[in-house]
């Protein structure tokens, strides 16, 4: 783990902070919409997915009625399995998908790991989530990934004729590249949003994972992150392009934590954006 995979701009949950971001003006209707449209139509429930680790707790999601569809995994950002993401996940599965949003820090304590309001400003509390991101290492994250899609093939709802996608969000970022890696028969689309530490100088840099998968790509930048490390998405499309892989990388008009309601960097125009893009992706390639 490096300290380019946590960023400052998540320091709320959307589920303890609703009616104070409402009165402070910050625009989440789309998204609430979005959701309480999405909950009557999909089927929720806690599950427990057996690692090579030990046990995985994570949210299982999947249209209601007769069917099969493709899968999805959800790694949340540096906070962790909570409602905004279980939110996300109905949203998603009510447009056709089984998804699975999983606890990452399963190693340490089961979701949420952080109890009450998550503050990321707290040096406490960031004390903690980086102490859980530091335990998650490379190999951790690939045994994780092929569990966590054997599990979802494993389902009745899931097609497994279909090919599956992959998305992530800060730190999820770069473990959605990695899953490509470590599944690259199942996973056919990545979706990196703000994600973190996506182009380092070690060797073990997500992007130097790229040839190794079989996987359309969405790479979308924070604009803070991107003015941080401006090169950083030449790096991404040079070796998309070497790789001969189909990728978008764009850099978004908010900053780090600008897909996630709750942060208080989210901005639900380019929130939107973002996950109509992401859509686009999925129905182009998880057939």
């Amino acid at each position: 783990m490096c300290d380019q995979d946590i960023h400052p701009g998540l320091i709320e949950d959307w589920s303890v902070s609703r009616r104070r971001f409402v009165a402070a003006g910050v625009a989440v209707a789309g998204f609430v919409s979005a959701c309480a449209k999405a909950a009557e139509n999909v089927v929720e429930k806690d599950v427990t997915v057996k690692t090579a680790d030990g046990q995985a707790d994570a949210a299982l999601f999947h249209p209601a009625g007769k069917g099969t569809w493709p899968a999805v995994l959800v790694w949340p950002d540096i906070m962790g399995l909570r409602p905004v993401f279980r939110d996300l996940g109905r949203r998603l599965a009510a447009q056709g998908y089984v998804v699975l949003v999983v606890n990452p820090f399963y190693r340490d304590k089961k979701a949420p790991v952080i109890d009450g309001a998550i503050d990321f400003s707290n040096p406490q509390t960031r004390e903690i989530l980086m102490g859980f991101r530091g335990k998650l290492t490379d190999d951790a994250v690939d045994r994780d990934a092929q569990a966590f899609l054997t599990f979802l093939d494993a389902q009745p709802q899931t097609n497994k004729k279909a090919k599956a996608g992959v998305q992530g969000y800060c730190m999820g970022g770069p473990l959605s590249f990695r899953t490509a890696a470590a599944v690259p028969a199942r996973i056919r689309a990545v979706g990196s949003f703000h994600g973190g530490g996506l182009t380092t100088d070690q060797p073990s840099s997500p992007h130097l994972l790229i040839p190794k998968t079989n996987a359309s790509y969405l790479v979308a930048i924070a604009k803070n992150d991107d003015a941080r490390d401006p090169k950083s998405k030449d790096i991404l499309k040079s070796a998309f392009a070497a790789a001969k892989k189909t990728a978008t990388v764009e850099v978004y008009n908010g900053d780090h934590g600008w897909c996630v309601p709750g942060s208080a960097a989210y901005v639900e125009k380019e929130a939107e954006r973002a996950w109509a893009e992401l859509t686009k992706l999925y129905k182009a390639a998880l057939v």
